[in-house]
């Protein structure tokens, strides 16, 4: 896909991707025990949507700025912790900032929590570092996602989530995702892993999730598309597989992807999916 994220802050995907990210780390936190948060490609941690890169997209205002309208109140018990941790950050740094997944765990990270922030590109990890400097249960390591992804675990914690976002600059990316998830789960199979992917073909998901049939572990694959697919040079949609998903996760997922959908979707051409991967029964 080959663009830098601010352009693109707070369009659907990252509606999509932060609202179930919220949600798993909301699972996460009903146990008192701490957890280890990893994100293997975790970019800079937060946008600012009146910044020119924004604004020249206007792609926030399709996608986050359509949710000011409050949806059925079943729905917005589902995005009450998203809602919750971005009105954090807007207290924290103005009402135009819009959080990465860094700054989503920031606010949502308890004392007793630990998240390593993973980020290759020098001027991006260094903003990261700056940024997130002073919170004592962060750390930012200027590492390559997919060697932090086999590096980093198992870590001490015996529950945690890991983020795979890479920026899918290269071929193939799509495929490596599948594999890695599948190699990480092996190694830590514990870990609850989401693993995020963009929608032009949907062909190309169907064969990445693929290498799921063998996996001993749970899954979900879970998709939104906001157009249909019959131009495959766009962006259709965005997806996530996640692998030991909560066991609420399936059903708060049907809720919730067609009320998104709905309201996301272009010219009513909103869908959602949500697919049992691996040995969920």
């Amino acid at each position: 896909m080959n663009y830098r994220h601010a352009f693109h802050a707070g369009n659907f995907a990252d509606v999509m991707k932060h609202a179930v990210l919220a949600r798993l780390h909301a699972y996460l936190a009903r146990k008192e025990a701490a957890y280890r948060y990893i994100d293997t490609h975790a970019g800079i941690g937060l946008y600012d949507l009146a910044a020119d890169e924004a604004q020249r997209t206007g792609e926030a205002q399709a996608g986050i700025g359509r949710l000011d309208e409050p949806f059925a109140p079943e729905v917005e018990a589902l995005l009450a912790p998203y809602r919750e941790a971005l009105a954090a950050v807007r207290a924290r740094h103005g009402e135009s900032a819009y959080p990465g997944s860094p700054a989503l765990a920031r606010e949502m990270l308890r004392r007793q929590d630990r998240g390593i922030l993973v980020e290759l590109h020098p001027q991006d990890a260094a903003t990261l570092t700056a940024r997130y400097e002073t919170a004592a249960n962060l750390k930012v390591l200027a590492l390559d996602g997919w060697t932090a992804l086999t590096s980093l675990i198992p870590p001490k914690e015996k529950r945690g989530l890991v983020l795979v976002d890479p920026p899918f600059e290269a071929p193939g990316e799509l495929d490596r995702l599948a594999r890695a998830l599948v190699a990480a789960t092996g190694k830590w199979p514990t870990g609850v892993y989401a693993g995020w992917y963009p929608i032009k073909d949907p062909r190309e998901a169907d064969r990445a999730a693929a290498q799921f049939r063998g996996l001993a572990r749970p899954g979900l694959r879970l998709e939104l598309l906001v157009d249909d697919t019959k131009r495959v040079d766009r962006l259709n949609g965005c997806g996530l597989f996640v692998i030991n998903p909560p066991f609420t996760l399936e059903d708060e997922a049907r809720l919730l992807l067609p009320a998104l959908a709905q309201r996301l979707g272009r010219a009513g051409k909103g869908s959602s999916r949500v697919v049992r991967i691996g040995a969920a029964p």
